[in-house]
């Protein structure tokens, strides 16, 4: 493809995305938008009119809550948005995975979501690009780290993801933990072959008949390796499969190729006073960033997700009690920020497992409850106060929250920590242009809410 792709008098995109959950798919987003390349990212298959309202978009994604899904969710749910996507013209269509490929045969099924994306747009392989190195996530013969507050772990050792609650992560070989989802053969591009020939170890891969080729990526130089293979192969692997890692190694091709120039940084926002905020995450980083909120002025509200496991006056009545307090906390001029659990060790916890055990629910219907409990919070709350700024924490509690805040689109805005950008959202309910950060529940410092209620921006 020549260069002339990437003039913006074109219509075609330049690349689309679905992604597997609202927070990372809001963080490709942010990785082309901050890049100069301007993004939008819709909550499904737009409206010609809502579509109509980025005519600017030189990159186009649809978020969803995949990773939460069943592989027979996946094959019924997928083709329809993947087709839609894949008709734009993109030369690149990328399924976008979690950077901790949390996902099992059952949930969230990478594999699975690979077989579906080949249906839709054929490829001689998949390109798997799951290391950020911008985000702490880094990938070295084949093997995922990932970084916290307290260091970077192997994925298999990780504080959060070695005990994620529905698909905790026994194994950091990503092939060897592909193996159980799929059965397409795969290879391996690793740091060396990228630092040597990149393009005769793709050649090599694919003459072995490799249908999945997972790349490293540890620095700047294995990243702007691994977005040149990909880039100059679209013609083959025009299907891509990972984290905004995809997205971080293509920009650093095309700025060193002179596709697009270097960004200038972008600023944050204006300050406001309070702002609202849900989190449904129960990491020990979003613990952190509890206690640091709550020292930072913001009002901690308790919502208790053992109700959503009992009768469903009892949790209404929460829903209200909550939406109540927040509003009242607003009025006094603090932020209200209302969690379900304020880290794994936290009594919520325990509680809610013992509900759960007395009920007829899977983990991920019951998560789902408590997500949705969440977005109907965090819009009672914005409705009742007239607050035009917050946050959701946890990925899929912000799928949920996205939905029942009637936005179905985003364009970032001000940046935070790579991955959770400060976006303005669109749709046709009251929060139509509504400021809104989305972050996974292990991602970020310590002073994460505080950072978005003085606007964001480089630090």
């Amino acid at each position: 493809m020549s260069e002339d792709v990437l003039d913006t008098a074109q219509q075609a995109p330049w690349l689309t995305w679905y992604g597997d959950d609202f927070t990372g798919s809001a963080a490709v987003m942010e990785v082309l938008a901050f890049a100069g390349v301007p993004a939008v990212l819709f909550s499904d298959i737009p409206s010609e009119a809502l579509l109509r309202r980025f005519p600017h978009a030189r990159a186009i994604g649809i978020a969803s809550t995949s990773r939460t899904e069943s592989p027979e969710w996946m094959q019924e749910n997928l083709p329809a948005p993947l087709g839609w996507l894949h008709r734009l013209g993109a030369p690149i269509l990328h399924y976008k995975a979690c950077s901790t490929f949390d996902s099992s045969p059952e949930t969230g099924s990478i594999g699975a979501a690979i077989g579906v994306g080949l249906s839709v747009r054929p490829a001689a392989a998949v390109p798997m690009l799951t290391a950020a190195p911008q985000m702490r996530r880094y990938q070295a013969f084949g093997h995922l780290f990932a970084g916290t507050l307290d260091g970077v772990f192997r994925l298999d050792r990780h504080p959060v993801m070695a005990r994620h609650p529905v698909t905790p992560m026994a194994e950091a070989d990503l092939l060897r933990h592909l193996a159980a989802q799929t059965d397409l053969p795969a290879a391996l591009i690793d740091l060396e072959m990228l630092a040597d020939d990149p393009q005769t170890a793709l050649e090599r891969a694919l003459a072995t008949g490799a249908r999945v080729l997972s790349i490293d990526a540890m620095a700047p130089d294995s990243e702007a390796a691994a977005g040149r293979l990909i880039w100059e192969n679209r013609d083959r692997l025009g299907f891509a499969v990972g984290s905004q890692g995809i997205e971080y190694a293509l920009v650093r091709h095309w700025i060193a190729s002179g596709l697009i120039t270097s960004p200038a940084p972008v600023p944050g926002l204006a300050k406001v006073s309070a702002i609202a905020a849900v989190s449904g995450s129960v990491s020990p980083t979003t613990a952190r960033q509890l206690d640091h909120a709550a020292a930072q002025g913001f009002e901690l509200l308790s919502f208790p997700a053992a109700c959503v496991c009992g009768p469903e006056a009892e949790a209404e009545a929460q829903i209200a009690r909550v939406i109540a307090e927040g509003c009242a906390a607003a009025a006094r001029g603090a932020s209200p920020l209302v969690h379900s659990a304020r880290g794994p060790d936290d009594p919520a916890v325990t509680d809610f497992r013992a509900a759960l055990s007395g009920v007829s629910l899977s983990m991920t219907e019951a998560n789902a409850r408590i997500g949705d409990a969440l977005g109907r919070i965090l819009d009672g709350i914005l409705r009742g106060s007239g607050l035009r700024r917050a946050v959701i924490s946890g990925g899929d509690t912000s799928g949920f929250g996205m939905r029942r805040l009637g936005l179905q689109a985003l364009e970032a805005r001000a940046p935070t920590i790579p991955g959770a950008a400060i976006c303005q959202g669109y749709g046709t309910s009251q929060h139509d242009g509504l400021e809104i950060a989305l972050k996974g529940g292990q991602m970020g410092a310590e002073d994460f809410f505080g950072w978005v209620r003085d606007g964001g921006g480089p630090r």
